[in-house]
């Protein structure tokens, strides 16, 4: 696969905002194959997966100044990609913030990460707003801020228990990661969006989902894992979820049941997003981040 640097055709126009391509939806390449694969398919950034979300996943060395993190900062430099987040840095009651966390936030600061993906994995939401806050902190000395990620599998499960825990932390800034998914299925809107602090958020996640809504932990969290679908061929209000939030970046998660490789299924992720993005930007009044 090349990894020469992207030549743009007007056909080929940039986005209004950048899209960027989330691990999860390749997630069987390691960090230097996604920039690779990103860079192909013509996205504007990549997220990385440092640390794996589950033991079923594959155990990489992407953390620290290893062959592979160096392999990866070569490709971002060729490619002229850009590291949008790093994940996921899991909250649970026995996390000790800097000593599990230090080493994993400056390895995506030494490549360029701007945000970073946080789930809350403590029913005690009290403490679990202190480790956020002292997780900003720490993340704000590498340029990097974390956001919340409310899914319904997890201790955070929806949007007014994900806003209810920022409203709680002090120190850096902190915000809230929307994604399209877990929003649809917590019955949220574009309303209750729009009431947020745009401050709060940093960049959005999109993907598109079936009908009927699954009602159990299990579907819903083999459907998120495994199962979305491409924007804009499912059931979501993606052009209304977006109008309602800031014109921030955009990071395609879309794990599909498509057994095409992953090159077709990446850059057909991308054709489907800069459909919806462009209909939700069209004519639309800017916020302000």
């Amino acid at each position: 696969m090349s990894i020469l640097r992207r030549r743009r055709t007007p056909e080929d126009a940039p986005p209004p905002r950048p899209i960027s391509l989330a691990p999860l939806t390749a997630l069987e390449l390691s960090p230097p194959e996604l920039v690779a694969c990103a860079a192909e398919a013509g996205y504007d950034a990549v997220g990385l997966r440092l640390i794996r979300a589950t033991d079923e996943e594959p155990l990489r060395p992407t953390i620290g100044d290893t062959p592979m993190i160096r392999q990866t900062r070569r490709r971002l430099a060729d490619t002229g990609l850009t590291v949008l987040d790093i994940e996921v840095l899991r909250l649970r009651p026995q996390t000790r913030v800097r000593a599990d966390y230090e080493a994993v936030l400056a390895t995506g600061a030494s490549l360029g990460a701007s945000e970073v993906l946080v789930t809350g994995n403590d029913t005690d939401h009290a403490r679990l707003a202190d480790q956020l806050s002292e997780l900003s902190v720490l993340a704000g000395e590498f340029g990097i801020a974390p956001s919340l990620e409310p899914m319904p599998w997890t201790e955070v499960r929806d949007l007014a228990e994900a806003t209810a825990i920022l409203r709680r932390c002090t120190g850096a800034p902190v915000g809230v990661l929307v994604d399209a998914l877990h929003y649809d299925r917590a019955h949220n809107t574009p309303a209750e969006l729009a009431a947020l602090p745009p401050e709060w958020i940093r960049y959005v996640q999109i993907c598109d989902g079936v009908l009927p809504r699954p009602t159990s932990i299990d579907e819903l969290r083999y459907q998120g894992r495994n199962a979305r679908l491409l924007p804009g061929d499912g059931c979501i209000d993606l052009v209304g979820m977006l109008r309602a939030l800031p014109q921030v970046p955009v990071s395609v998660e879309a794990p599909v049941l498509w057994r095409a490789p992953t090159a077709v299924r990446v850059r057909a992720a991308l054709r489907a997003a800069r459909k919806v993005v462009a209909l939700a930007d069209t004519g639309r009044v800017p916020l302000t981040a």
